[in-house]
């Protein structure tokens, strides 16, 4: 049997081992891991927001889609609009999908000054923008049942549209 001192070595060279290989993980693998994207923060292609059944994922052929049980219920209508696309939540508010080389294909239009914001794919399956806790844009998607508050999208996103019949009638 180990001595205390012995186990308490392990313990220790143990909690040291993972603390540094989670600071090796990138940043964009934190992002790509949770619910949420932090101003500053992107999804790169193949990366996806998670929450139980759902998925926002940015695409190899450059859309971002929502996805409820691997149906896809919104899409942003940007396949083929480019590669290596990522998606930016940046400090101005905007959520943007850049192609290579730094072109904008796609955006949330809610750049209203520098602050602090956030994407989330909540529970209740919208994808909502927030400016502290107040809610600036959403894909619409939300089901009923979920417990969390109904945020209207806004009028300005005629670039993104509920696919198959199956969201609450967003992105637009």
């Amino acid at each position: 049997m180990a001595s205390p001192t012995s186990t308490n070595a392990i313990s220790i060279s143990l909690i040291f081992t993972l603390a540094i290989m989670l600071s090796l993980v990138g940043e964009n693998c934190e992002a790509a891991t949770s619910n949420m994207l932090f101003s500053g923060d992107s999804l790169n292609t193949g990366q996806a927001l998670f929450n139980g059944n759902y998925k926002f994922i940015m695409q190899g052929d450059c859309n971002l889609v929502l996805y409820d049980s691997g149906r896809a219920v919104w899409a942003s209508n940007t396949n083929g609009k480019g590669s290596s696309c990522v998606l930016r939540m940046q400090n101005d508010g905007n959520l943007v999908i850049y192609a290579a080389g730094g072109r904008a294909v796609w955006a949330s239009n809610t750049n209203i000054g520098t602050g602090n914001y956030f994407c989330a794919l909540q529970n209740d399956r919208n994808v909502v923008i927030y400016v502290g806790r107040r809610p600036i844009w959403a894909t619409g998607t939300q089901v009923s049942g979920a417990g969390v508050t109904i945020v209207p999208p806004k009028a300005n996103h005629t670039s993104a549209a509920v696919v198959n019949g199956g969201g609450g009638g967003g992105g637009r």
